[in-house]
């Protein structure tokens, strides 16, 4: 079986950068015969010339190129692995997994996600959005270690912690060209089921799905998130509700019309959600303990994001 190693790998690196074989012992502290003397190993196991000397001066060959190209790769992901077990040994997690509430538009998350990566970057961030119930699923079944954004209670865990975020208020909301735009407040049950009334599906896998605003009546439109649900009553498709820091750009723009209904929604609790020592995270590891400071009192609303 052929060995490439990646001492020889970094020596090839080094000449091609450089120019000769005299500069790359220069920067690698060696004397030029050390590296000769690496190269025709190499050479020797690869069974063809990785450079050809024929001229003044060695120049790569085709596989030469070829190899140097895959080897940089190697080199790279070398050292970003000694880097990641650099950090998990200081007790950064090699991998976060968080999910986010569909609700919560992804650009308040950003600045965090930036500074987060200024601090720590071999900490590999995975992201990913679920919709109601299939925010605590993910949590529950260790396929994130952070949830941002569990809604109603849940039952608990010994593996999970949790703690209030955020109240969510919500607005009943249609384009203004809809047939309930014109009926007088506050519009009834019968009044709103008579037309599609779109909700938000539930992601989750195996719990039971949850439910929330008016999702009864002749005429549902299921869409998959919050975005499609804000889109589709933004195109006039149907009406329902919305929470009230997505449209009150809309409201205030009049793009959508906010009407008063006889069974108003009151506003929902939201919490953060963590594992502790389970899964792939570390126990206490530095990473989460990052987001749920940089989390604690954190109102997106307050600081303009929204």
């Amino acid at each position: 079986m052929m060995k490439i190693d990646l001492e020889q790998l970094e020596i090839l690196d080094a000449i091609e950068r450089r120019g000769s074989f005299a500069a790359a012992a220069e920067e690698l502290h060696r004397v030029p015969s050390a590296l000769t003397y690496q190269v025709r190993q190499l050479e020797e196991r690869l069974g063809t010339a990785v450079f050809d000397r024929s001229g003044h001066r060695a120049v790569l060959t085709d596989v030469g190129q070829v190899l140097l190209q895959e080897g940089r790769a190697i080199l790279a992901a070398a050292d970003q692995l000694e880097r990641r077990l650099q950090s998990v040994a200081g007790g950064w997690e090699a991998e976060l997994r968080i999910v986010i509430s569909d609700l919560f538009p992804s650009h308040w998350f950003w600045p965090l996600v930036r500074d987060f990566r200024q601090t720590c970057k071999q900490t590999r961030l995975v992201l990913r959005r679920e919709t109601f119930g299939g925010v605590w699923e993910a949590l529950l079944d260790d396929r994130a270690d952070l949830a941002i954004g569990i809604s109603g209670e849940q039952g608990g865990s010994s593996r999970i912690r949790s703690r209030h975020f955020m109240d969510v208020d919500w607005a009943f909301a249609m384009a203004p060209e809809h047939p309930l735009a014109a009926l007088p407040e506050p519009l009834s049950r019968a009044d709103i089921e008579a037309h599609c009334v779109v909700a938000a599906e539930d992601s989750s896998r195996r719990l039971v799905p949850r439910k929330a605003g008016i999702t009864s009546g002749r005429d549902i439109l299921n869409v998959p998130d919050m975005q499609a649900k804000l889109d589709a009553q933004l195109a006039g498709i149907g009406v329902g509700y919305l929470p009230r820091f997505l449209v009150a750009g809309h409201l205030a723009g009049g793009v959508l019309v906010e009407r008063e209904v006889d069974e108003a929604r009151g506003h929902s609790s939201l919490h953060l959600g963590w594992r502790r020592g389970a899964g792939r995270a570390i126990a206490d590891g530095k990473a989460l303990k990052w987001w749920l400071a940089r989390l604690e009192g954190w109102n997106p609303l307050m600081e303009g994001a929204a």
